[in-house]
C-alpha cells in the first residue's frame, strides 16, 4: 500500500469531518476538478470545491468513515465511504475516484451508491 497516498486521504477525511474548509482545500491543487455525477454537476477549481463542501458537507452535518481504499498506481485511488449526517437517508454509501498530481487531489469524481 502507497502509505502516502492514505495519508493524505486520512488528513483528507479529518479535516472533512472537522469541517475546515481551508484545511480541506489544501489537499486540492488550485484548479483541480471535482465530479459528482450524483448531484449532476461539476465543481471546478478551489471556489467550485468550497462550494460542494459548504452545500453537502457542513449542510448535512455529512461525516465520512473510510470502508475501504485501493491505490492503483502512484497517482490513482479509489476509496470507498460511508457517509452520515442530516440528509433523509442518514447513512449511505459513496466513492471517490482520485487523482493525484504533485501530492494533491487534481481530479475526484464522487458518487453515491444507492
Amino acid at each position: 500500500m502507497n502509505i502516502k497516498i492514505q495519508t493524505l486521504i486520512d488528513q483528507w477525511i479529518a479535516a472533512s469531518n472537522a469541517f475546515d474548509i481551508e484545511k480541506y482545500l489544501e489537499f486540492y491543487l488550485p484548479e483541480a476538478i471535482l465530479d459528482d455525477p450524483s448531484v449532476g454537476k461539476t465543481f471546478n477549481g478551489h471556489e467550485g470545491i468550497k462550494e460542494y463542501f459548504y452545500h453537502y458537507f457542513i449542510g448535512y452535518n455529512t461525516h465520512t468513515k473510510q470502508v475501504g481504499l485501493r491505490i492503483t498506481d502512484e497517482e490513482n485511488a479509489h476509496l470507498e465511504v460511508e457517509f452520515t449526517g442530516d440528509f433523509p437517508e442518514g447513512k449511505i454509501g459513496g466513492t471517490f475516484d482520485f487523482n493525484f498530481k504533485n501530492g494533491k487531489i487534481a481530479l475526484a469524481k464522487a458518487d453515491l451508491i444507492h
